[in-house]
């Protein structure tokens, strides 16, 4: 049964006007310090501000819902978008439980967004607000000084001894992989600013989305499905490796593409994604061999996919909602099969994921968007401004050694953490 939704009390469907921008804004440099909505990469995306309605769902049929409930919202408005590009008119920004029918995923209808993609500038008014008046851009506080770090749910002694237990369920054939994750808590002298940690993100991570959605922000490199009418997209990763100095950056890089154990490991999270999109294409391009992103902090194996969806049947009328509920989650962030997966990071990982390792991303009423993973990232405590839960997670398969995959975490932390103490 799925749970009752949470909307905006009163929310009504007011009149939505996107108008053209002469000149392409710094997008990050425009959010306010409450509330600020987030999906930037290479400076290019969407940034938006107010709450003109609000979606929490949890339940078996969140995302249905959720879907049914943007489709109903977007057919009553009254708008009037002279850019009609993907992502100027209506707009929602989404972060989504990693487990939908159990967490509460959280959808956000903003009253401003302001958006830039290929040389084309715009921002979009719902309600009131006047589509001309872009605000001044907000300087940065300053560096919120000393930091006290402290474990969450497992202190990595039982972390690793977790991995261990991980490993001997898959000797034993239960599963071939779980990805298994940890938190760490920070608390600063005074509240953690959304705007100065995604600027600090963004300059460090800029082939990543940096992302904000109703205080989870973060730089993902992971695209879980992006949708253009009806093409549709995804970039996996999974198979990490640290960076190193001079020629022993170049070893570990060549270490990684050659590794059997991360070539296992990635070819498990492209077969699940492939797996559940194939039914909705008529086409799916899928290369024979991964490529590697480097990452200032680690490198990836990657492999970009490219489909394009069926235009009849019941797959055809799927939208992104639909989409993503059937691809989520793949093996790069929970496992193979991702059913006994599932049980088994409930079983050893000793925290709530949330909605670290789901969704995150936009959709439009014409139903283009993108959706990324929720990682790298940082959950801001609604009780002290002052605190974050940040994550990070690693791959798990055979052979996998457990001080090796702490270090993976370590260096995964590590980026969100630049950001806090830069």
């Amino acid at each position: 049964m799925t749970a009752a939704a949470v909307t905006s009390p009163d929310a009504v469907a007011p009149a939505v006007t996107t108008v053209a921008l002469p000149d392409a804004p710094d997008l990050l440099s425009l959010l306010p310090r409450e509330g600020a909505l987030s999906w930037v990469r290479r400076g290019e995306g969407m940034v938006g501000w107010g709450e003109a309605d609000r979606l929490e769902v949890s339940g078996p049929g969140a995302l249905a819902e959720a879907a049914a409930w943007w489709a109903d919202r977007s057919a009553a408005l009254a708008v009037d978008d002279a850019v009609a590009v993907p992502g100027s008119g209506p707009v929602v920004f989404a972060s989504i439980a990693f487990d939908p029918a159990a967490g509460t995923s959280v959808f956000v209808v903003p009253e401003v967004v302001v958006g830039r993609r290929g040389g084309v500038a715009w921002m979009t008014t719902t309600g009131d607000a006047d589509p001309r008046d872009l605000p001044a851009p907000a300087p940065l506080p300053p560096s919120p000084g000393r930091l006290r770090y402290a474990d969450g749910a497992l202190d990595p002694a039982s972390w690793c001894g977790a991995v261990s237990a991980a490993v001997a369920r898959i000797g034993d054939g239960d599963l071939a992989k779980v990805v298994l994750a940890r938190d760490l808590l920070v608390t600063a002298d005074v509240p953690l600013d959304a705007r100065r940690l995604l600027d600090r993100l963004a300059a460090r991570f800029p082939d990543c989305w940096t992302f904000a959605v109703d205080g989870l922000l973060g730089a993902t490199p992971e695209l879980l499905l992006r949708r253009t009418g009806r093409q549709l997209s995804a970039r996996v990763l999974a198979g990490t490796a640290p960076r190193g100095a001079g020629a022993d950056d170049e070893r570990l890089a060549a270490g990684l593409l050659a590794s059997p154990k991360d070539r296992a490991e990635h070819a498990l999270a492209v077969d699940s994604l492939v797996r559940a999109l194939d039914p909705f294409c008529t086409a799916l391009s899928v290369p024979d061999e991964p490529s590697l992103l480097t990452l200032p902090n680690v490198r990836h194996l990657a492999t970009d996919v490219v489909g394009t969806q069926r235009r009849s049947g019941e797959r055809g009328r799927a939208g992104l909602l639909d989409l993503v509920d059937a691809v989520h989650p793949t093996a790069a962030v929970c496992g193979t099969p991702p059913d006994v997966a599932r049980v088994i990071i409930a079983e050893l990982e000793g925290m709530d994921r949330g909605r670290y390792a789901g969704p995150v991303g936009w959709l439009d009423a014409r139903g283009d968007g993108e959706f990324g993973l929720a990682l790298r990232c940082a959950q801001l405590s609604d009780d002290d401004p002052a605190s974050a839960r940040l994550f990070a997670g690693c791959g798990i398969v055979a052979g996998s050694d457990p001080a090796a995959e702490l270090a993976e975490t370590q260096s995964k932390f590590a980026a969100f953490q630049a950001a806090l103490e830069s």
